[in-house]
């Protein structure tokens, strides 16, 4: 019985010292491969998305590193503002990048209450692109209908459009099939996907890598970039 319990525990300890070893080599793969890289030619703008904790940016290296633009958090639902917003923003326009601002839309509180947020945390700043709302599951809480979400996403947008502000929707593939598609066509749309987009999904604005590296930013920072026609028109 102790032999038959000891070889048990043997191959117990060995299946997990393999599984371990499996989801170290797969880490360290994903962490070492090179983030995709869309075709310069096609897609020469180049911008970052950033929030407090991308930490202190020195955004005149990023501006010479080859960037144009970035888009900074600037709220999350009700009551959460960015406590580095302000000073990136500012910085960021000082080094001569486009900016821009986001909300992170949270699934469980009010529409009308989150456009307040983001109203009052953009009161008199210049933006050179519209306002983005960042719509996913990843950081949001379970067990909220697809039918309620779209119901606040709604609200928030008619209070903020409103005061005259326009909008862009950020998402990905998975959340735009579930939250977007059919019900906000109308607005353009900034797709993360780690492969070419697909077909499809009429998209303005593409985040392509959430594992990129500037010179100016310390760790890892998400990367974007943007039809040109549309950057031109804004």
């Amino acid at each position: 019985m102790n032999r038959r319990a000891g070889i048990l525990t043997a191959i117990v300890v060995a299946s997990v010292i393999a599984v371990c070893g499996f989801i170290h080599a797969y880490r360290q793969y994903i962490a070492n491969t090179p983030a995709m890289e869309p075709d310069e030619k096609q897609y020469p703008v180049r911008g970052i998305d950033i929030s407090s904790h991308n930490g202190e940016i020195d955004f005149q290296r990023v501006k010479e590193a080859g960037f144009d633009f970035a888009i900074i958090k600037a709220t999350e639902g009700t009551d959460f503002k960015d406590a580095m917003f302000v000073d990136n923003l500012r910085k960021a326009r000082q080094a001569g990048l486009k900016v821009g601002a986001y909300h992170f839309f949270r699934f469980d509180t009010d529409g009308e209450l989150q456009a307040i947020n983001l109203l009052h945390s953009l009161r008199n700043r210049s933006l050179d692109f519209p306002a983005v709302i960042d719509i996913e599951r990843f950081g949001n809480p379970d067990g909220h209908e697809a039918s309620m979400i779209i119901s606040r996403l709604r609200t928030l947008l008619r209070h903020v459009e409103k005061e005259g502000l326009k909008v862009i929707l950020y998402s990905n593939k998975d959340d735009y099939d579930r939250y977007l598609k059919g019900n906000f066509s109308s607005y353009p749309l900034w797709i993360c996907s780690f492969t070419e987009p697909e077909a499809g999904i009429e998209w303005e604005m593409w985040q392509y890598s959430h594992r990129g590296h500037v010179d100016g930013i310390n760790g890892k920072v998400d990367l974007n970039t943007i039809k040109t026609d549309f950057y031109r028109s804004l």
